[in-house]
């Protein structure tokens, strides 16, 4: 059996594998419906209505993302398919900007000669300028205390299979436009940055591998990789054909840093488990086993205690106690260990983006199986609300004063459903 093979496998099993949960009963869902989440207004592409509080924009195509600006003024919303950013002042949803994620021989100086990192090369036979091509944004996040937006793109638009070198964009949030598109590696899906901004990590999706880059300093120009880091081992790409969202290795996905900045935590979706980074060197510590399973995106708690991740397939979140994750990982000595482990709860199955509200007592979740978004009690750690959304959920994001939740259905194929962005008020 080929490695590529055994992982295809290892993803598989994994997501046989149902952890004992704690499942909230009929009754207490019955009783908590409606609670508190109402929805309060709604940006897609789907058509005009005329309704109050529904907004026709036909740019949001399959939104992937959102996020509020640190200072709660804007709403940024990442449309995968319509290869934009899209920019809304809040609250009154005005749209301010449209960021197009397309580039022609005149963009040139964006890209500082660059073509690739780290030595990956191009397999998609292209011949010319390997920077003329449109890119698919996904996920994004700020540094330098609001005033540069990172979001990378899922592949370039001549490189069906993702197995090429990717690129992401730097956006100065003043001007909101592209002021550097820095080269990655094949499928770049998150990017996390240092609490200090001094460094960015971006983890790609297609080989197991993360770029670390120094961005100290307020000058994109000056930004530079400086570490190429691996979970095990670099996952070959040549010639891979098919779905890379399932041909993908360790399928590296959620990254944060540790308050202190020293840590790099990366969720592995495909075949599960926690791995961490020595962030001061990309030495690679090892892998957390006894983790919710597929797990997708993860976050700390705004005291820095508490690690929580979600579960895709499982339809479950994780929380664990951080720093003795972070003791495991220490000692862990580069291989895959159990840790110690955690408690999980059952949200729902599609369990995708989380996110925590600012005081750090209700945690969100995007449910994409079920078109929900879910609302968790943490000190009782239980489902306390469930609200219907456009299907097919995927991002989510709370606003600064934690007095509105954002989600975006992204759709499904063959499924339908998507182009649309709903917001969300919490009257708890």
């Amino acid at each position: 059996m080929t490695r590529i093979a055994a992982l295809s496998l290892a993803v598989l099993l994994a997501a046989l594998v149902t952890p004992s949960l704690t499942v909230p009963t009929a009754a207490a869902l019955e009783a908590a419906s409606g609670a508190g989440l109402k929805r309060t207004g709604r940006i897609q592409a789907l058509g005009p209505t005329g309704r109050p509080g529904d907004l026709y924009d036909g740019g949001v195509r399959s939104p992937k993302s959102a996020a509020f600006s640190p200072d709660g003024r804007k709403l940024y919303i990442n449309a995968l398919e319509g290869g934009q950013t899209l920019v809304y002042a809040f609250p009154s949803l005005k749209r301010l900007a449209a960021i197009t994620h397309a580039f022609d021989a005149g963009d040139a100086a964006l890209f500082q000669r660059e073509t690739t990192v780290f030595d990956y090369p191009f397999f998609n036979g292209r011949e010319g300028n390997r920077n003329v091509f449109a890119g698919k944004p996904v996920e994004m996040a700020f540094s330098h205390g609001g005033r540069y937006l990172w979001v990378p793109y899922y592949r370039r638009s001549y490189d069906p299979n993702a197995s090429s070198p990717s690129a992401m964009a730097i956006i100065d949030t003043r001007s909101d436009r592209i002021v550097r598109v820095m080269p990655t590696g094949p499928l770049p899906k998150y990017i996390a940055v240092s609490p200090d901004s001094t460094v960015a990590v971006v983890t790609h999706w297609g080989d197991n591998t993360l770029g670390a880059i120094d961005i100290r300093g307020d000058d994109p120009a000056q930004f530079r990789y400086v570490g190429h880091w691996t979970v095990e081992y670099r996952m070959p790409v040549e010639g891979l054909e098919g779905n890379r969202d399932s041909n993908c290795g360790f399928c590296l996905r959620g990254t944060v840093f540790t308050p202190d900045g020293k840590t790099v935590l990366v969720a592995r979706m495909g075949g599960g488990g926690l791995a961490g980074f020595e962030a001061s060197t990309g030495r690679y510590l090892g892998t957390l086993l006894d983790f919710v399973p597929n797990p997708r995106h993860i976050l700390i708690s705004p005291d820095g205690r508490t690690l929580y991740a979600s579960g895709n397939q499982s339809g479950a979140i994780g929380r664990y106690d951080l720093s003795a994750m972070l003791r495991a990982l220490a000692g862990a000595g580069g291989k895959r260990i159990d840790g110690p482990g955690g408690e999980t709860l059952a949200v729902g199955r599609g369990a995708r983006t989380i996110a925590l509200s600012p005081d750090g007592r209700t945690l969100y979740a995007a449910i994409n199986n079920e078109s929900r978004l879910v609302k968790v009690d943490l000190a009782g750690w239980r489902v306390v609300d469930r609200a219907t959304v456009d299907p097919f959920t995927v991002g989510l994001a709370v606003s600064p004063d934690g007095r509105t939740i954002v989600t975006t259905s992204q759709g499904r194929s063959g499924q339908g459903g998507g182009n649309s962005v709903g917001l969300y008020t919490d009257a708890d």
